[in-house]
């Protein structure tokens, strides 16, 4: 059985779009998947990349052009200025890790949901309301926002450590453990989808 490590930011908007396809992928072909959240900034700052803000004009030019192209191309709703970005996304990463450890619901969903939140129904996820409303409807207890904070800041952390450690510089951004074959972007799932079919 495959192992797929997702590394993630919660306020990508290149994640967002990847929807719930690698769930979709991973059921296809019996593999897990293993949600890493984590800073997207920090990581950037790490491998060498440059935080969208900062990008030269040409380049936000282009992003702004093919997130729309990619969100029609996909029939997914999408604000390319949503009321809450850049918005502190730590909030949201700790919850998808302690609701891991719990169990209970559908990390996939949550995972989308908190991107969904952002990209297409202008919500904060840094409130505390949008997370527990967002754990609830993933099939969570709202309370594991609140427990286990301290042990999910360490792993946020420790997930920004083995993303520089392993080769991943974007988000979101796949690693097949049992190949290290590593697939960057929503646009890459196909790909992944491929070479699983390989193993």
């Amino acid at each position: 059985m495959a192992h797929i490590d997702y590394f993630f930011s919660t306020l990508s908007p290149w994640t967002y779009l990847a929807g719930t396809r690698l769930e979709e992928i991973a059921a296809r072909h019996g593999a897990t998947i293993a949600y890493k959240p984590l800073d997207i900034i920090a990581l950037f700052g790490r491998t060498g990349g440059t935080p969208p803000g900062q990008r030269h004009a040409s380049r936000q030019e282009y992003r702004a052009q093919d997130l729309v192209r990619q969100a029609a191309s996909l029939g997914m709703p999408f604000n390319l200025k949503p009321a809450h970005w850049p918005t502190n996304g730590a909030p949201a990463a700790y919850a998808v890790i302690s609701a891991a450890r719990e169990g209970g619901g559908d990390l996939g969903a949550l995972a989308h949901g908190f991107t969904r939140a952002v990209w297409a129904e202008d919500r904060d996820i840094a409130e505390d309301e949008v997370i527990k409303d967002c754990l609830s409807a993933a099939g969570f207890d709202p309370g594991t926002a609140d427990r286990g904070l301290f042990t999910a800041a360490d792993v946020y952390g420790a997930n920004l450590e083995e993303a520089v450690a392993r080769g991943v510089f974007g988000a979101p951004f796949y690693v097949v453990a049992e190949t290290d074959q590593r697939f960057w972007g929503q646009d890459r799932l196909a790909d992944l989808d491929k070479h699983l079919a390989t193993l």
